[in-house]
Formats: C-alpha cells, structure tokens, sequence
C-alpha cells in the first residue's frame, strides 16, 4: 500500500476500531463497505481506490442495491 493510501485508510481503520462494534452487522453488502474500501485502497492506490470506495458507500442507501460485490481488478476498466 503506498504512503498516501495509507493515511487514506485511517479514517477507516478508525471506524472499525470504534464505531462498528457499536453499529453491529448491518452492511447490505458483501464484503462490508469498510473491508471494501481497505481493499480498493491497496489494490488501486489512494486516489482510484478512495474512488471505488466513496462510490461504494454512496450506494450503500435504503434504495440502493445488494449482494456480492467484490472489488474490480485492476485490468477492468
């Protein structure tokens, strides 16, 4: 993970270490928007990464979908 990505990832590590335990399991989708966003932050870097992953908790709404919906590739465009 680069440096930038790194510093990117600790608002997130910071809500896994406080606030879920709090929130409970309630993600609709599979693997959790935290556990996503640790994963497109690695995969795809700072800026592409926290891309994919502002985009996957913006469909995280009552209207918004379900299911599997793994982190893409770095080949798919």
């Amino acid at each position: 993970m680069t440096p930038l990505a790194q510093i990117c990832a600790l608002p997130v590590r910071f809500y896994r270490l406080v606030f879920s335990p709090w929130v409970g399991f309630n993600c609709r989708y599979q693997p959790t928007c935290s556990a996503y966003a640790l994963e497109a932050l690695e995969r795809h870097g700072a800026v592409k990464g926290g891309l994919l992953a502002a985009r996957r908790i913006g469909r995280c709404h009552p209207f918004g979908g379900a299911g599997y919906d793994p982190v893409p590739d770095k080949d798919t465009p």
